[in-house]
């Protein structure tokens, strides 16, 4: 399979962590509840080598106990202007290593850091959102880590779309291409 053409993957989903308005700072990450699929909207915070991605949460999140009860997710990325779509596969995991979190914490702009400092958990119902409480000394952070075992990819063109999904073997990808 192209190497270069994973390479590319590879460096919109870089992209999309580390630059500003890129597309894919914001992915739908989905999960399981009870076999119904849940969707949200989270923030790309890290691509690691491996193609690991990291996003940060509420540990109270309906997502975290989703992801621990069962940790099979998507995450699907769109980028319009390029008609490119990745959806990814694989498990994610609720890092809780406290050392790891505190230095990460340091790292995030005070006006940020209210959004896991809030009294009540998300998604309580609240009859005045402009009165919701945070606390002062404490925080609800946590991190996900998402480990991908397909990655597909879809690139709408003319004359023909290209559609490829790749699988993970270890630490090496490997890819097919699929009728759009």
């Amino acid at each position: 399979m192209d190497k270069i053409l994973f390479q590319q993957i590879k460096s919109e989903l870089v992209n999309g962590s580390v630059k500003k308005g890129h597309p894919f700072k914001y992915f739908t990450l989905g999960t399981l509840l009870n076999g119904i699929p849940q969707q949200r909207t989270v923030v790309l915070r890290k691509v690691q080598e491996n193609l690991d991605l990291l996003f940060y949460t509420d540990k109270r999140s309906a997502k975290v106990a989703q992801i621990k009860e069962n940790p099979h997710v998507s995450a699907l990325f769109y980028h319009p202007k390029k008609l490119l779509q990745i959806e990814l596969q694989g498990k994610a995991a609720v890092k809780e290593n406290p050392e790891l979190l505190r230095k990460i914490w340091k790292t995030i702009p005070e006006k940020m850091q209210r959004d896991y400092r809030t009294v009540l958990p998300p998604g309580v119902p609240t009859d005045a959102p402009e009165a919701i409480e945070y606390l002062s000394d404490h925080n609800h952070f946590c991190m996900i880590e998402i480990e991908p075992d397909t990655l597909s990819y879809l690139k709408l063109n003319r004359p023909h779309h290209l559609r490829v999904r790749y699988t993970r073997h270890q630490n090496d990808w490997e890819g097919t291409f699929l009728i759009p």
